[in-house]
């Protein structure tokens, strides 16, 4: 989705586009001169996938080290190599997100781009979008799912500890988590998926609720900050139109 001059700074006039409406919609949806849309969309995934890991390692780490040594009192060898098959199990959903996220940033980048009305709309989508995000964090579904991915169940180690459940339980836990971050992942695409400082605060965000003792508590704290910065994104969308 494009990203907005509303909560980041210009990047590079490589980075991001001068739209109507007073944003910038990032380069990351937008063909190179002479690339294929093949290229594109293989491009877009690789800087995905990196961002990913770049992102969601902090939080999984723990995770990853809690299976092993679960998966270790259960078989004594190839401990490592299952917990490596966890970890490319869950980075295989987040892959699959990119993948269908793609097609969706391209339609609307040119949408947008085609219709200067809809493009002066973006603001207050923008500002939709972050105060939807924020309302999520109160919900029973998002504390649900950020249970599931707070408590690494010791089922992903039991026997038999092999690939297959290995695999299973990455994608599972990728499942899990991806929809828990499903309103903060909407945020950075909002904002910009190429921004920096959006990506740290999003990485933050994340690590903090999935972290934290009380993640619950955690996630609410984050909603708190989150909603009253989607009113003001929907309110200054108001007063510049």
């Amino acid at each position: 989705m494009p990203g907005t001059t509303l909560l980041c700074a210009s990047m590079s006039s490589m980075g991001e586009m001068s739209m109507p409406g007073g944003w910038s919609m990032s380069m990351a949806w937008m063909r190179m001169p002479g690339q294929s849309w093949p290229g594109a969309a293989a491009s877009f995934l690789a800087m995905w996938v990196l961002m990913m890991v770049a992102m969601m390692l902090p939080s999984l780490a723990p995770m990853l080290w809690n299976y092993r040594n679960a998966a270790g009192a259960v078989v004594e060898s190839s401990v490592d190599a299952l917990a490596a098959l966890v970890g490319v199990g869950y980075f295989v959903v987040w892959t699959a997100i990119g993948m269908a996220a793609y097609p969706l940033g391209i339609a609307l980048t040119s949408l947008a781009t085609q219709l200067p009305a809809l493009s002066r709309v973006v603001p207050f989508a923008v500002g939709a979008i972050v105060l939807l995000a924020g309302v999520i964090q109160f919900t029973d579904w998002k504390a649900h799912h950020l249970t599931c991915c707070r408590e690494v169940s010791m089922r992903g180690a039991a026997s038999p500890a092999n690939a297959g459940t290995a695999w299973r339980y990455g994608l599972r836990l990728g499942v899990h988590c991806g929809l828990c971050s499903s309103g903060l992942t909407a945020i950075l695409f909002a904002v910009g998926i190429m921004d920096l400082r959006a990506m740290a605060l999003v990485t933050a965000a994340i690590t903090v609720e999935r972290l934290a003792p009380d993640g619950a508590r955690a996630a609410r704290a984050i909603g708190a900050v989150v909603v009253p910065l989607g009113v003001l994104l929907i309110a200054r969308a108001i007063v510049l139109a």
